[in-house]
């Protein structure tokens, strides 16, 4: 298996496979939005369901909290994921605008920001200066290399619109599941409310070991992880409504 493996690595970088691959646009992985969304969601349900619970509210009541929740929150989640993703655009935009201007008004001196930023990388004498010269003989070349050398800033891949469809898609789907056993007749509520706890420890279980699973990193360690963090806000929630009952109802 080492061979075959070391064999195709050896064809991915011979020079046309590496021309491909770099000429094809890069996209941004939306796994980590569909994570958070997926996480998100079932927590967002599930705490609902603990909290209804544990407040000795009706599996209705439960249901229809859940389902608001689920909308409201979703929508909410992708809404802010949007935005956030503009706002990171429009800070790029600010910035390369910024860059201009400096390399309009001051160009030695952004020359030496370049010669700089490149020595630190190890570059000198001739060879640094041949490329601050190469860098900087493309307005184009120079901008972009600032925003991502000097500013950390990068568009490739950045796209605000895929990312919120990625966060509200999985916080529907996954935030769904814990309320599936109040949807089934003939349950009673204890009932429901630990096929319910069974779903949600499942899929944050789940969810933790497939995203570890995706970066090559330990599987359990991670489901486990996120297991215990989405028991605990389950927990609080149960907990809350729980005690609010007590104080309420008493």
């Amino acid at each position: 298996m080492p061979i075959r493996n070391r064999e195709r690595l050896l064809d991915d970088h011979l020079p046309k496979a590496v021309h491909n691959r770099l000429a094809t646009p890069v996209k941004a992985s939306t796994l980590p939005d569909a994570v958070l969304g997926g996480i998100d969601g079932c927590v967002t349900t599930f705490a609902v369901v603990s909290g209804a619970f544990g407040a000795g509210f009706s599996p209705q009541v439960a249901l229809v909290l859940g389902f608001a929740n689920l909308l409201a929150d979703g929508f909410s989640m992708a809404v802010s994921n949007y935005e956030a993703g503009q706002a990171q655009l429009a800070q790029i935009k600010s910035t390369e605008r910024t860059e201009r201007q400096h390399i309009d008004m001051v160009p030695e001196g952004e020359r030496e920001e370049i010669r700089q930023l490149f020595q630190a990388k190890g570059f000198e004498g001739e060879l640094l200066e041949q490329v601050v010269e190469t860098l900087c003989r493309n307005p184009d070349v120079w901008v972009e290399t600032m925003l991502r050398e000097e500013h950390g800033l990068s568009v490739v891949g950045l796209n605000p619109l895929r990312a919120a469809l990625a966060t509200f898609v999985a916080f529907l789907t996954v935030g769904t599941l814990p309320l599936l056993p109040y949807a089934l007749p003939g349950l009673g509520a204890t009932s429901q409310f630990l096929a319910s706890l069974g779903l949600a420890g499942g899929v944050f279980l789940g969810i933790g070991m497939l995203k570890s699973a995706v970066y090559g990193l330990p599987a359990w360690r991670s489901g486990l992880r996120t297991l215990l963090m989405g028991t605990a806000a389950a927990g609080l929630a149960f907990a809350t409504g729980y005690f609010a009952q007590g104080m309420l109802g008493g």
